[in-house]
């Protein structure tokens, strides 16, 4: 197996139930390592050039270490959002809805041209999935949303 180019690592109270969950967003089953009892430990998805690889929270050999308990302890994933980008965001949508997300932004349209919407999943991780709007064209609002957080005046200068 060659290496993604880029992998996220996901722990999971369930990898078995987080793998199932996760192909429901495009990812392919690469690999599963199981336990002494046969149970996952770790399962590997792939979708595209990204690996997904979804961790045993308890049950891996992680050394023991301060961040180690924190992450145990949780919450999953505090601080960071998964970006997905979709061809279809309102069968996303349903998929996250109808599977126990969390919905945190309904589906909107943004100033920069892509229509998203934000959940959190059953394992605690933020997703914000992202599909272009038809006419791929960053709305009116762009030059508003860049002004704001990138000023190009004497104090952005």
């Amino acid at each position: 197996m060659v290496a993604a180019a880029f992998r996220v690592g996901l722990r999971v109270t369930d990898v078995e139930s987080a793998a199932r969950f996760y192909r429901g967003f495009g990812f392919g089953e690469v690999g599963t390592v199981p336990d002494p009892q046969g149970r996952p430990v770790m399962t590997i998805l792939q979708r595209g050039e990204v690996h997904l690889i979804v961790d045993a929270l308890r049950g891996m050999p992680f050394a023991d270490s301060e961040r180690e308990r924190q992450t145990q302890a949780g919450p999953r994933g505090l601080g960071v959002a998964i970006g997905l980008g979709v061809d279809d965001l309102e069968a996303s949508y349903e998929y996250c809805r109808s599977s126990g997300c969390t919905i945190t932004c309904e589906p909107m349209d943004e100033a920069w041209g892509d229509r998203v919407f934000e959940c959190i999943d059953p394992f605690g991780y933020v997703w914000e999935f992202s599909e272009p709007i038809a006419d791929g064209q960053p709305h009116d609002g762009f030059a508003a949303v860049q002004e704001k957080w990138f000023p190009t005046g004497p104090a952005g200068a």
